[in-house]
């Protein structure tokens, strides 16, 4: 025999339906908090980059009154010692003229190409790459250099303290140059040689 059980139907008495859903929470509260803790967040970073770059300890030197400044003897300038003649450059640049051997991605021969050595004399590598020199010409123009104009062109190489590289910067259109500009990467410290003939 099987076992029968009685139908569905209205709920019983004392056992009722199920007790709705809670409600859910809000997370405007969590949002808020987080969003006023990463403002604070980004004001503290900004204050740590600003004493970076200033250079600041926190300390400020105590003003002098201008009374006591005033009646103190103004010092007389330090002199600096010049420097000596046999100190080198860290890096050192000559350049003299040269004639334009046109490559074949040359468009023309409307060019002028300057023969540059470049001298690493530092204690560490530096970098030399066509696009780091301009040449200046006698009318004070800057002429940025001409990647693969002239078949003779300075290569891209990193030089290793001592060592030196020789090849041609050249510059579009026909001028007389007067210096010529190398800088150490986009952003380092230029270094200028006149041009010889």
């Amino acid at each position: 025999m099987s076992q029968q059980f009685p139908q569905p139907g209205p709920p019983q008495p004392g056992y009722g339906y199920p007790p709705p859903p809670a409600p859910r929470k809000s997370n405007a509260g969590k949002i808020v908090g987080f969003s006023c803790l990463g403002v604070v967040g980004v004001v503290v970073l900004l204050g740590v980059i600003g004493a970076l770059i200033t250079g600041g300890d926190g300390q400020k030197s105590p003003a002098r009154p201008a009374a006591a400044a005033a009646s103190q003897p103004a010092k007389a300038p330090e002199v600096q010692p010049s420097k000596a003649p046999e100190e080198k450059q860290s890096v050192t640049v000559t350049a003299q003229k040269t004639a334009f051997k046109a490559s074949v991605l040359a468009q023309g021969d409307g060019y002028t190409s300057v023969s540059v050595t470049v001298t690493n004399n530092s204690t560490k590598s530096i970098n030399v790459n066509p696009l780091y020199f301009t040449i200046t010409d006698t009318n004070g123009t800057k002429h940025a250099a001409q990647l693969a104009a002239d078949e003779n062109q300075i290569d891209t190489v990193e030089l290793a303290p001592g060592e030196n590289i020789t090849g041609a910067v050249t510059g579009k259109g026909s001028f007389t140059a007067k210096t010529v500009t190398y800088t150490d990467g986009l952003i380092g410290e230029a270094v200028r040689a006149d041009v010889s003939y």
